[in-house]
């Protein structure tokens, strides 16, 4: 019995064989090609395609991105001031060296895991990190007051999911109503990026630089484009509605290589007093204006060209002022406004040195500034006179990496011993009104003793089509 039926099977493939082959593929297509790009189709929520500039990958996002996929431990406040976010709260122990922090209860992962102890992941190179029940236990090196804001950063999980029915590939798991369905590489880069919310769907495209951002905007690809240094391109447009914002967490600054003998103290001064900046858009310190720490009312470089003159004649350079402005192609019109007000600096402070009776006339003529311009993309912080460059201001107000002069990251090779010792304090006080004195003096010697001319906050533009 079992062999005739054998023969009956064999003999009606053998038949109708092409037929189901050909039945089983186009079924395998629907279900794994055809039925995504329905129900993709039959999704009722808006959506915005969005742009972004630089090179991303799935596990290394932008932060607004990762901002909407994920929370972290803590949350930064716009003034800078950290909140519990993932956190009930925390504890300092162990005189600043241990932080405890206390994980809220019933928090779910978008696949719907709870959230425990175990899945706070930071990877810290130097931080031991220890996990109760209820509580994860940061043990550092050191005491750093800063570290709740660190604890800021969103975490994730990573996932997998499947692809075309029987091929998998990671994904990102975040907390909250926003989270990635799908995305497109090519190589490691990021191509795209699909985020669902409650009543949005948002595709991000990402785009090497401003240029190529510009173009897929202009091209419909995108509907919003966000995070430029200018909008230029579409002035004028009537089917653009162009926002503009003030970064105050960004800077433009020149800043000095102080080994640099052509440099010293006199100098810097002379051509900060020889800049005019809109009062509106000035920045006076590395510090944001809106954070606790910010010192309102300190020194300011004003344009005073007498006063200028009066300090380049304190100290007359023992060879010409031949500098060389080094920045990028964002900031060249920047650069040239600049060479033109130092070079009638060196012009004016001259003419005063000539008109000095007792002056040494071929001294004088080193007073004689002339600007090199030198424009590249990506400048060398480690060979450079001047460099015109813009800088994000971090949420916390250490800025021990870019000013303490034992720290490889001081591009401008600062040294000033109060500075160094007030740094080292601030980022081992816990404290904020002692924290808030420290940095409001940090700024004040900074001030008084230049190594960068802190001239604007950077302007931004957002570009949303109507």
């Amino acid at each position: 019995m079992m062999r005739k039926a054998y023969w009956y099977l064999m003999a009606y493939i053998k038949k109708h064989g092409v037929w189901l082959l050909t039945s089983f593929l186009f079924a395998v297509v629907v279900f794994a090609f055809l039925v995504p790009i329905l129900v993709r189709l039959l999704v009722s929520k808006q959506r915005e395609y969005i742009g972004y500039i630089g090179e991303y990958n799935l596990f290394n996002l932008p932060q607004e991105i990762k901002e909407q996929l994920s929370v972290g431990l803590t949350k930064v406040e716009p003034d800078g001031s950290v909140k519990p976010l993932l956190a009930e709260r925390w504890v300092v122990e162990e005189d600043g060296k241990r932080y405890r922090f206390l994980i809220k209860k019933k928090v779910t992962w978008q696949d719907g895991k709870e959230l425990t102890p175990e899945d706070i992941r930071y990877n810290f190179s130097d931080v031991e990190t220890v996990y109760t029940p209820g509580d994860v236990v940061f043990k550092l090196p050191d005491l750093f007051s800063p570290f709740p804001s660190v604890v800021s950063e969103p975490i994730f999980r990573q996932g997998v999911e499947k692809q075309w029915l029987f091929f998998t590939r990671p994904t990102l798991i975040g907390i909250g109503e926003y989270k990635v369905v799908d995305y497109e590489q090519v190589g490691q880069k990021l191509k795209e990026l699909t985020v669902d919310g409650p009543n949005k769907r948002y595709i991000y495209r990402f785009y090497l630089t401003e240029g190529d951002a510009l173009a897929a905007f202009k091209k419909g690809e995108i509907d919003r484009l966000d995070d430029l240094s200018s909008a230029d391109a579409v002035a004028g447009w009537p089917t653009i509605d162009i926002q503009h914002t003030l970064a105050t967490d960004t800077y433009l600054a020149v800043f000095f290589n102080t080994d640099d003998p052509r440099l010293p103290k006199n100098v810097p001064q002379a051509l900060a007093y020889a800049l005019d900046v809109d009062e509106a858009v000035r920045a006076t310190s590395p510090i944001n204006p809106t954070s606790w720490a910010y010192l309102d009312g300190g020194k300011v470089y004003r344009k005073d060209m007498a006063r200028a003159i009066e300090r380049l004649l304190d100290g007359i350079p023992t060879q010409p002022l031949n500098l060389e402005l080094t920045t990028t192609s964002l900031f060249i019109s920047d650069a040239e406004n600049y060479r033109q007000s130092w070079e009638e600096l060196g012009r004016q402070a001259v003419a005063a040195c000539q008109a000095k009776k007792d002056a040494d006339q071929a001294q004088c003529q080193n007073l004689a500034i002339t600007i090199n311009l030198k424009v590249s993309n990506f400048p060398d912080t480690t060979n450079y006179q001047l460099l015109l460059i813009g800088q994000v201001i971090p949420s916390d107000p250490d800025q021990y990496f870019l000013w303490h002069s034992g720290q490889p990251t001081n591009f401008t090779h600062y040294k000033n011993t109060r500075v160094d010792s007030l740094l080292e304090k601030g980022r081992q006080t816990l404290d904020q009104v002692e924290r808030k004195a420290i940095y409001q003096e940090f700024q004040q010697f900074l001030q008084e003793d230049p190594p960068a001319i802190f001239i604007r906050h950077l302007d931004r533009y957002s570009l949303l089509r109507k």
